[in-house]
């Protein structure tokens, strides 16, 4: 019975060759794409899976309360890692992370910048990393110690074993290094090549001490069995056991929601990268749905092929039920045909894949996990896809089927064969849709009014004796011929991270907190970003540090009321200092928010980065050549690492360009395998009406009548999709663009355009059927008549 099974299988997808290439391509890639989709996925959800004790480990975040306004941060007092296991019940070890940052690293002739992190050893005891070579226990007894990953490694000692071995930083002092540990994977939350005792710099600083001040990353890990609950409610209000006055509340965020629950409101986690998890998995299931659907419109489509198979073998004493389990069957073997096929279409989208997504995934085929995946994909598929042609198939009357040869197709088949033509389409027009509407909604954010200028503007940490020797840098970039301005900064202008409650002037509601952002610069700073002032003046190139005077933006004049004005005063903690100018307000870490209160001292003792401002119309590469030797020359052994702003800039969409990528990479092949089994449906209608076209034909029509008459069902078709698929989109995007406070709007003309390329895709894809029919001579058709 199964060799008989297999027989007509074979036999089925060879007699229709066309039909079979259309049902394998589209399930195979329908397939492809969902199986593309989940492995970006699982590279998510995996997330620090590599860490043997992610379950126990957390990181301590903070909420913070400003004018009523709840906001989250991830810094915390430098003494809170020392007294949390000594003070809470629970915690097995608490350490802090400096954040992580390029240090040089030289070794002879070779030098590299490289990212890594100042730790306590609490955190290599956490996250228990592999080692290559050495040996962690201990490794951080000598301040100058020095723990480094493979590939730093190799760049600096080859294959050779580099344990007890010295590397310089930042042309100062030896560090020993003690341990290799192995690379940490991609989908890892931290990201250094090497690490080093945190206490080579909390002392630096007086306020790295003090528990009112906010600066290193405290992580925890809990003893096994320890209530997470019971301890949240321990560090809450634990910051006013230090400090009565400090109202901060603090709480556990484990390590398994770092990376997909990681958005805040109000103090509360209310998503994150989840939601494109989902929305990418709701993709893949749609992208599947799709292919399923061409399937069994296909499958229903060539039914009258099969009517007399269906009536032997009914006459022969096969059962309804032995029929659909054939037929199912059938289905199932296709969908593994064409999971096969999906294999080798991954293998060769995989590259192109990884560059739009940004990863370096990998199919491991062999894989317990995946080889299940692909044995659930390829079941599931064949009996979604198998289960309606197969039950429509095993109903037919034997005594029809042999007496006519062929059986009329019922309403209700040629009803459900159009519902799923407009539900395909209807999703596919959805997908076409959110592209479009992704892609306004980056443009409008990326267009919007700023406050400086990101063209042309370069920058770079600050290393060695940069700052010092800044004047001399100066003058001969000016000098050059190629540079408009350079300035000095604590943050590269798209981004500024320190701020405080602490400043308050006369008249200040005394119930209020505001947060207010600072920033030390230099006073080439304002003009180097092209900012304007509203009022007053800049910082005066004549004093390299003005500690008397600021500017201040119009966000924060506003809340200051009537002291907001140029010759105001503001107090930096008791200090009174002047307020020389007001910035019109500039777009910073989120392109979505207004500008906040913000304040610059000319101060550039200290700072971090350092900007330039390219002239127009100069060569880019030899501009870049002459700046990195002028950097050189006047700060020797470290190397001139430029980053570009426009580039950091477009980074900042990073999520947003990623899904409407996907979205416009799914919606062509979303509408491609919908036009598959539009082209099969219309090649099964066409020779199902021949013999009515031909008598039309003779009878006087036009082969464009014909033609139209034929294509007039199908547009209909997508007139209907269109009505389903308008409202939905609308509802959809407006639900997702309700995230954003800036945000563009949804125009009509923008779903009348996809509904008219919806259109013309369809009538292109039955054109073709369509003129074949109309153009065939009827004579050979009604010759039989």
């Amino acid at each position: 019975m199964l060799k008989s099974y297999l027989t007509s299988a074979f036999r089925s997808l060879l007699k229709k060759r066309t039909y079979s290439f259309l049902n394998i391509s589209g399930l195979a890639i329908g397939i492809a794409c969902a199986s593309l989709i989940f492995l970006w996925v699982e590279d998510e959800i995996s997330y620090n899976h590599h860490f043997a004790r992610r379950n126990l480990i957390y990181r301590i975040l903070e909420n913070q309360t400003y004018e009523g306004k709840v906001s989250t941060f991830n810094a915390t007092p430098g003494p809170m890692a020392k007294s949390l296991p000594i003070d809470i019940p629970g915690i097995k070890i608490a350490a802090r992370s400096a954040g992580e940052g390029q240090q040089l690293f030289t070794l002879g002739e070779k030098s590299f910048n490289e990212t890594g992190s100042y730790v306590d050893s609490g955190l290599i005891a956490m996250l228990d990393i592999p080692l290559a070579y050495g040996n962690s226990a201990g490794s951080f007894h000598d301040i100058h110690s020095l723990m480094i990953s493979e590939t730093m490694a190799k760049k600096f000692f080859g294959d050779t074993d580099p344990v007890g071995r010295t590397l310089k930083v930042n042309n100062d002092k030896a560090f020993t290094i003690k341990a290799v540990f192995r690379d940490l994977p991609e989908n890892s939350s931290f990201h250094f090549h090497w690490i080093a005792p945190i206490q080579n710099i909390e002392g630096s600083q007086p306020w790295m001490n003090d528990w009112s001040a906010n600066w290193t990353q405290t992580y925890v890990e809990l003893d096994p069995g320890t209530n997470p609950a019971s301890v949240d409610r321990k560090m809450k209000h634990y910051l006013s056991t230090k400090n009565e006055t400090n109202k901060t509340e603090c709480f556990l965020f484990s390590m398994n929601d770092w990376n997909l629950h990681n958005h805040f409101t109000s103090g509360k986690p209310d998503g994150g990268k989840i939601q494109y998890v989902r929305l990418f998995t709701a993709i893949a299931w749609v992208i599947l749905l799709i292919a399923c659907i061409n399937f069994m419109n296909l499958s229903t489509a060539r039914s009258e092929q099969r009517a007399r198979e269906v009536g032997v073998r009914k006459v022969m004493g096969a059962s309804r039920t032995r029929l659909q389990i054939q037929f199912i069957g059938e289905a199932i073997f296709i969908s593994f045909v064409s999971v096969l096929f999906a294999i080798g279409l991954i293998y060769l989208a995989l590259p192109s894949f990884n560059l739009l997504v940004e990863k370096n995934l990998k199919v491991h085929l062999f894989s317990p996990v995946h080889l299940l995946y692909l044995f659930i994909i390829g079941t599931v598929t064949g009996l979604v896809a198998g289960s309606y042609p197969a039950f429509y198939l095993s109903s037919f009357n034997p005594v029809a089927v042999l007496k006519s040869i062929k059986i009329r197709s019922s309403a209700g088949s040629g009803f459900i064969r159009k519902s799923l033509v407009v539900m395909q389409f209807s999703l596919s027009i959805i997908f076409m849709i959110s592209t479009a509407i992704i892609f306004r909604q980056i443009q409008h954010v990326k267009s919007r009014e700023l406050g400086y200028n990101k063209n042309n503007l370069i920058y770079m940490e600050i290393q060695g004796d940069l700052v010092k020797n800044f004047n001399t840098i100066h003058h001969e970039l000016l000098g050059s011929g190629l540079v408009e301005n350079a300035s000095l900064s604590d943050y590269p202008v798209l981004e500024l991270w320190t701020n405080t409650d602490n400043y308050t002037w006369e008249g200040k509601d005394a119930s209020k907190n505001v947060l207010v952002s600072w920033q030390n610069v230099n006073s080439s700073f304002i003009s180097t970003m092209q900012m304007k002032l509203k009022a007053g003046r800049d910082f005066s190139p004549a004093w390299e540090t003005d500690s008397n005077h600021v500017i201040i933006n119009e966000a924060l004049a506003s809340q200051m009321g009537s002291q907001g004005h140029v010759g105001g005063i503001i107090r930096d903690g008791g200090r009174p200092v002047q307020i020389i100018g007001i910035l019109e307000n500039y777009v910073y870490n989120s392109m979505y928010q207004p500008g906040a209160p913000l304040i610059f001292f000319n101060h550039p003792q200290g700072t971090r980065t350092v900007s330039v401002r390219l002239k127009n119309g100069r060569p880019l590469q030899s501009s870049l050549a002459r700046i990195e030797e002028i950097f050189r020359a006047n700060n020797p052994g470290y190397p001139a690492d430029f980053r570009f702003a426009d580039q950091e800039f477009n980074q900042l969409f990073k999520t947003e360009t990623l899904t409407g990528k996907l979205a416009s990479v799914f919606a062509i092949l979303a509408i491609g395998i919908s036009c598959l089994g539009l082209f099969g449906l219309a090649a099964y209608t066409a020779e199902r009406r021949v013999k009515e076209f031909g008598i039309r034909k003779v009878l006087g029509a036009s082969a464009a009548g014909l033609a139209r008459l034929l294509s007039a069902d199908f547009v209909r078709l997508i007139g209907y999709s269109c009505a389903i698929a308008f409202p939905l989109a609308w509802w959809f995007l407006n639900q997702w663009l309700q995230q954003y406070e800036y945000r563009a709007s949804m125009s009509l003309w923008i779903f009348m355009a996809v509904g008219i390329l919806a259109m013309l895709i369809a009538l292109a894809t039955v054109s073709f059927q369509a003129l074949k029919v109309a153009l065939a001579n009827p004579v050979r058709r009604l010759r039989s008549e």
